[in-house]
């Protein structure tokens, strides 16, 4: 199977982005619908939420819905309040050695559902790097320009709650926040939609990895490491696995941010199923302002400095059938 991603520079959402959202507007409704359709609130209530929880975003929203014209749905899908869950996998470490400090995150998820696109935004005073998915604004992985990375993972079981998708909160925190220290009070006032980790990390080498979700309280550690559960999980998990991997790449003395960035390339933290492919691995270095996307055979550098844009297929072969 093969997937294209492409790399442009795009200070805010203008004609070509609406060109964008229009070609993609069925898979952004599935992605906020989910299976069925499920009870939705309101356009007003969207916004209203942005309002009370993001209101630095509320402006680049009513332009975006500008755009899209008198269309409700649409404006719900541009909000990320309350979309339906779903399910991920990703694992990501932070890497304080030499050559560090580093964020090295596999994200894993089905292909055809993976926007691809890298951005290089200018919405406020940051620039933001970023792995974008739709429909607007979202990061899965991000950086800006005073030094924060922010990465997420899933948590845990896809419930839902009142609260945003993920990637509006990595965007949120990426635009609004320079430090580690501002991203964790920002994570801790706003409400997930379903459980998630997000792990920090700036150029001074400060982290954290907070766990997020509906009817739970934000816990903030300094976990290096975190894939797919928060403070409990089973030992014979995957997601368990894959975790202890981490650690013990981390405590081996040998270990050098390229060895452990080819680690990720390894299974059990590089899939090939189906259903939780890695579609990349990629490796921030907020001190430099720089971030790698990684395939095996492939690398691709950004950043602030030298931003190229560009497409890139990688062929990914056959892949397992197998659910993860």
């Amino acid at each position: 199977m093969q997937k294209t991603f492409t790399a442009e520079c795009e200070n805010r959402p203008g004609p070509a982005w609406l060109a964008r959202f229009r070609e993609g507007r069925d898979d952004a409704a599935r992605w906020y619908l989910g299976e069925g359709v499920p009870e939705t609130p309101s356009a007003a209530a969207c916004r209203a939420a942005l309002l009370r929880h993001m209101p630095e975003l509320v402006p680049h929203y009513d332009d975006v819905c500008e755009l899209v014209g008198d269309d409700d749905l649409a404006h719900r899908i541009l909000s990320h309040y309350r979309p339906a869950p779903h399910r991920q996998g990703c694992s990501q470490a932070v890497w304080l050695g030499e050559d560090g400090p580093a964020l090295v995150r596999n994200y894993d998820y089905p292909l055809h559902s993976i926007t691809g696109r890298i951005e290089l935004t200018a919405w406020s005073r940051r620039r933001v790097i970023g792995m974008g998915q739709r429909p607007w604004g979202g990061c899965l992985d991000g950086m800006n320009d005073d030094g924060l990375v922010a990465s997420c993972t899933l948590g845990g079981i896809a419930r839902r709650g009142e609260g945003f998708a993920i990637i509006m909160m990595l965007r949120y925190v990426l635009e609004t926040c320079g430090t580690v220290a501002e991203a964790v009070e920002a994570l801790r006032s706003l409400p997930a939609v379903q459980l998630h980790n997000v792990t920090l990390l700036d150029r001074t080498g400060a982290h954290a990895t907070v766990f997020l979700g509906p009817r739970r309280e934000a816990a903030v550690t300094q976990q290096r490491t975190c894939t797919n559960h928060q403070e409990r999980v089973s030992a014979a998990s995957r997601s368990a696995l894959r975790q202890r991997v981490l650690d013990e790449a981390l405590a081996e003395p040998s270990t050098t941010l390229e060895t452990l960035t080819a680690r990720f390339l390894e299974a059990p933290l590089y899939s090939r199923k189906a259903a939780f492919t890695t579609a990349y691995t990629a490796v921030y270095r907020p001190a430099a302002g720089r971030v790698d996307y990684l395939w095996p055979g492939r690398r691709w550098s950004q950043s602030f400095d030298r931003f190229e844009a560009g497409a890139y297929t990688h062929d990914y072969g056959a892949l397992e059938p197998s659910a993860s």
